[in-house]
């Protein structure tokens, strides 16, 4: 594929990211200067000439989230008054994305105000991964490609663990969609899990509808933070007699509690993308990190070649 005037750039949320995508594009990863005043304000510079390019920033908008979204806006709002010719925010982690209707009264609906935010700052699409809610993808008045990394987890699933006896649970009704799609590509029953949220780090499953007594499990979710949901779905399993439990979510942005929680092994594995950064202490625990990169990088290719993205990342069941 051609790479002529394509150019990468990234913010500070996830540098190495960008680097992994740029090294298998061949690409130098394009010189910017993204760096704070003593006050905190965010100053950017891109360095490199991009006149009349097809550019593409990379930043997940997780931790330290306002900083992160604001970067984003700023390096973008640059690469407009720079006469890029095309602007691309690529999003492997979207945060803000659960605030995305109004379940309570006079709440705002934040993902709709930061997509709004992208739009107005300059960027011409949108390249997402796993967002919270498909739906999201109408809050950007702009092109959204909307990425799966179903295909990552699939794969490293069928050729580490070769699971026998297996079943897909949604450890909400919400995610049922999402754990039909894995069931499909499995070819395996589904169940899923009734949950009631007692409070924002504790979670109680109350129910399940499927086969559990002695079968592997995969829960699947689209993000985990204190791993409540996780934990409550994986001790009402093992109570009825699950074999294994295994989580698999697309964004890990993992709280102390859910390290905590971790610690308990009701999880046999947790299997997370490298979306937003890994962090050091993945390693003391049972956590595995899939890369995104490659997935990011063939999308980014389709998009600058002006190439179908739906027929490459189209997977049986989504």
């Amino acid at each position: 594929m051609k790479i002529d005037n394509l150019k990468i750039f990234t913010g500070r949320a996830h540098p190495a990211l960008a680097e992994a995508i740029c090294k298998q594009i061949s690409l130098p990863l394009g010189n910017a200067v993204v760096e704070s005043f003593p006050d905190s304000e965010t100053f950017v510079k891109i360095i490199d000439h991009i006149r009349g390019d097809d550019v593409f920033i990379i930043q997940p908008t997780s931790r330290p989230t306002n900083e992160s979204v604001m970067e984003l806006l700023i390096m973008i709002d640059a690469a407009r008054r720079a006469s890029a010719k095309r602007i691309t925010a690529v999003l492997p982690f979207f945060g803000y994305a659960r605030q995305d209707r109004k379940d309570q009264p006079r709440v705002p609906i934040t993902a709709k105000l930061v997509a709004n935010l992208l739009v107005a700052s300059g960027a011409n699409r949108i390249l997402a991964l796993d967002l919270h809610a498909t739906q999201i993808q109408g809050f950007f008045d702009i092109p959204c490609d909307h990425l799966y990394a179903s295909p990552v987890i699939f794969d490293y699933l069928k050729n580490a663990h070769k699971l026998d006896n297996l079943t897909v649970f949604s450890p909400d009704v919400g995610g049922l969609k999402r754990a039909q799609s894995f069931a499909t590509l499995f070819d395996c029953p589904l169940g899923f899990i009734a949950k009631r949220r007692i409070s924002a780090e504790v979670v109680e499953a109350t129910s399940l509808v499927g086969e559990v007594e002695g079968r592997n499990i995969l829960v699947v979710d689209d993000m985990t933070e204190t791993a409540g949901t996780l934990t409550a779905a994986a001790k009402i399993l093992k109570s009825k007699g699950a074999k294994s439990v295994r989580a698999a979510v697309t964004h890990a942005v993992l709280t102390d509690t859910a390290y905590d929680r971790l610690n308990e092994h009701w999880i046999d594995e947790l299997i997370i993308t490298d979306s937003t950064p890994p962090d050091p202490r993945y390693k003391n625990y049972p956590i595995t990190v899939l890369s995104v990169a490659n997935l990011l990088t063939e999308a980014i290719l389709r998009v600058h070649n002006n190439m179908s993205v739906t027929s490459l990342f189209k997977v049986k069941g989504f």
